[in-house]
């Protein structure tokens, strides 16, 4: 059976996306290229050397998974604008599609690398919320390539129109999805979880200081990337969720979307096989990938918008 186009580009695309953002950032590490299918497949998973984050039975189905990764989270927030129109006819059948016909109207901002850069393929995860939610505007700022200081660095052009950048809206919600390129070479072994934490907790308060309701995204899972994934890196990665995690607690973010919980099957580290497709480099996640994160997202967050 042949393979669709789509799929024999999608890694040429990422690699072309990440290069030419580069450039508007400054130095990162280099473009995730794929390893070889076959040392994928052949790699076993590694085994943590420390405590965890909260895994998944590897026979749960999603549903559960997700209910798993959401437990705790905080209620759709009450200030985001509404629009004061009626609720469409025939609502039934929308709702039943998992789509808004009333609620509130969001103005949404989004920043991140690869995974939310849909020049990259990214992003899917806004097309979701974007189905369900049509009336709303979600807003997407990722860049292929960026670790979270390059972000920190573009966040006053690129979500507050600051700094010469285009005129932004008065954003509702912020949504901050980045750090496995700061976590996956060793030209980025500078960045320690102190840094990256200082980077995500800036940008975090620069959206409170604007009004803005914070979503912060633990760092997915990415030890199928065989070709740079130890276990130094893993321990470095959950360190980095485990503070991600607590965040809310800390009062410094709205709601925590644990897209590491999410997307991993029960092995630690590892991105379920289902979620991967068309990519085979254990990193970049699909179409059903982004479906699922979205889905999070919608059901934790944005669940009374229209």
């Amino acid at each position: 059976m042949s393979r669709p186009a789509s799929w024999l580009l999608a890694s040429t695309l990422i690699t072309s996306a990440c290069s030419a953002n580069r450039t508007e950032t400054g130095p990162s590490p280099d473009v995730l290229e794929p390893p070889p299918v076959a040392s994928v497949a052949s790699t076993p998973a590694s085994t943590p050397t420390a405590a965890a984050a909260p895994t998944e039975n590897a026979s749960a189905s999603p549903t559960t998974r997700a209910s798993a990764a959401l437990e705790g989270i905080g209620a759709p927030g009450n200030d985001a604008r509404d629009a004061g129109l009626p609720a469409p006819d025939g609502g039934t059948d929308a709702g039943d599609a998992g789509i808004a016909t009333s609620g509130k109207v969001y103005v949404v901002a989004a920043i991140g690398d690869s995974l939310t850069d849909a020049r990259s393929h990214g992003g899917g995860f806004l097309d979701e919320l974007k189905r369900r939610c049509p009336e709303s505007r979600f807003d997407n700022q990722g860049k292929g390539g960026n670790m979270v200081n390059q972000m920190r660095r573009r966040f006053a052009r690129d979500v507050l129109g600051e700094e010469g950048g285009p005129e932004r809206p008065a954003y509702t919600h912020l949504i901050v999805f980045g750090g496995v390129n700061d976590l996956y070479s060793d030209k980025t072994a500078f960045r320690s979880v102190p840094k990256i934490s200082a980077d995500l907790a800036a940008m975090y308060a620069a959206g409170r200081a604007r009004g803005m309701r914070i979503v912060a995204l633990t760092v997915a899972p990415w030890g199928g990337f065989s070709s740079y994934f130890t276990d130094a890196r893993g321990q470095t990665t959950r360190q980095l969720n485990d503070w991600i995690r607590g965040r809310k607690a800390a009062g410094e973010v709205d709601h925590v979307i644990d897209a590491y919980a999410l997307l991993s099957c029960g092995v630690p580290h590892r991105l379920c096989p289902d979620y991967t497709k068309p990519f085979m480099d254990g990193l970049h996640f699909g179409p059903r990938g982004h479906e699922v994160l979205g889905k999070a997202l919608y059901e934790a967050v944005f669940s009374d918008c229209r």
